[in-house]
């Protein structure tokens, strides 16, 4: 006699939706996020995640929620996130530990100044708080701050950070809740195209018919995007981040990130949550940790927030990023293969415009405007050159 456990029993019976209008591919923040506004909007909609909701770059993320950035398209994303973000417990309904903090990006050249003054320009008039503010300033609004060669600090009061899985988690309850099917631990093997369109995305669970696709793949996009001939210049790059142990007296900090090293550090519970980009990290899937990281780490933080050492490390762990040319996100939908749109390459900001993205999603699945023109974002930028660099990213 053979004995089957009931999770076994649940997956040998699982089977994948006969057809939907649409198939979210992808069960991070964009895709959790497209599929509770699709739902939203009446849509049939089907989230396919090959392993857990939010298990991959998602979960890995600081966190970090902003509109400082330097490009108008970004700080226009940021800022409609951060209203979905302030509404998040009314709608869809769920607490995501949102600590509007503030960023602070600390600057110590005059090319970076002159940049954040730019910066800062653009983003009030697009109605973002922001300012330049000065050195005894910025050591009011981080206290771990060493102000040691710093020429000035680029202020935003209403960014902040919150907890990535439980958006993934509210966004994919929400969808449920309004009719939505999510498939995880569900492999996307295929999809089914003739003359130009869209027929059927195969499973690891069965075949759905569906005539829309919308890649929300992250760094695992490119691979989708080929079932359909597709090219997303797209690679992955890991980065890695520390918690430490919880802070004998804890004080309030901005969101901080040393510009021209990248270090950040923000609290997170009762301890801080610290990283920086290695700019040598070769481009991989590899997301082992690196031996040399908390040694470089500890250097960084020698120098602009020495009390910091003195705490001990909880935990870590390392993610991610889904890197363009760029470091600006594709986001449109296929000239060539109808109704194949795609969501992915967000350089690490990705997190914190999912619920944006989200929207602009849905709108472009209904044949509506988006609130911001996405035109610039779409893949073919790379082949005519018309490239989009954002400086504000860590």
């Amino acid at each position: 006699m053979i004995l089957i456990s009931k999770s076994a029993s649940h997956v040998m019976g699982k089977r994948a939706p006969d057809s939907a209008d649409v198939v979210v591919v992808g069960g991070g923040v964009m895709g959790a996020s497209a599929a509770f506004h699709l739902a939203e909007a009446g849509v049939d909609v089907v989230l396919v995640e090959r392993g857990d909701l939010a298990g991959g770059s998602t979960s890995k993320a600081a966190g970090g929620v902003r509109a400082n950035f330097s490009d108008e398209l970004n700080i226009a994303l940021g800022k409609r996130s951060l209203e979905l973000f302030a509404d998040f417990t009314s709608r869809p309904g769920q607490q995501v530990d949102l600590h509007r903090t503030g960023y602070l990006f600390v600057l110590t050249s005059a090319d970076a100044v002159d940049d954040f003054e730019q910066a800062v320009a653009l983003q009030q008039q697009l109605g973002v708080r922001a300012e330049l503010v000065d050195p005894p300033r910025a050591s009011e609004l981080s206290p771990y701050l060493d102000t040691s060669g710093v020429l000035a600090a680029a202020w935003s009061p209403d960014d902040g950070h919150c907890t990535p899985e439980s958006v993934v988690q509210g966004y994919a309850t929400g969808a449920r809740r309004l009719g939505a099917r999510v498939m995880s631990h569900t492999a996307v093997t295929n999809i089914r195209v003739s003359g130009g369109e869209i027929h059927a995305v195969e499973t690891s669970f069965g075949s759905i018919t569906t005539s829309c696709v919308i890649n929300c793949a992250g760094a695992w996009s490119p691979q989708i995007a080929n079932f359909v001939g597709l090219d997303l210049p797209v690679v992955p790059v890991r980065r890695q981040l520390v918690v430490t142990e919880p802070l004998a007296n804890p004080m309030p900090t901005a969101f901080t990130i040393d510009y021209g090293t990248t270090f950040y550090w923000h609290r997170e519970g009762p301890g801080i949550l610290m990283g920086f980009s290695d700019p040598s990290t070769k481009p991989g899937f590899d997301c082992t940790d690196d031996p040399g990281f908390l040694g470089q780490l500890a250097e960084l933080a020698s120098v602009r927030a020495p009390a910091l050492l003195d705490v001990g490390i909880k935990t870590g762990w390392a993610g991610l990023y889904e890197v363009t040319p760029d470091h600006n996100a594709l986001l449109g939908q296929s000239h060539e293969v109808s109704r194949m749109l795609y969501a992915t390459g967000f350089s690490g900001h990705g997190f914190l415009q999912g619920p944006a993205v989200g929207e602009i999603l849905r709108d472009l699945y209904l044949g509506r405007a988006p609130f911001i023109d996405i035109a610039p974002l779409d893949v073919r930028r790379f082949a005519s050159g018309a490239l989009r660099p954002e400086r504000n990213v860590v």
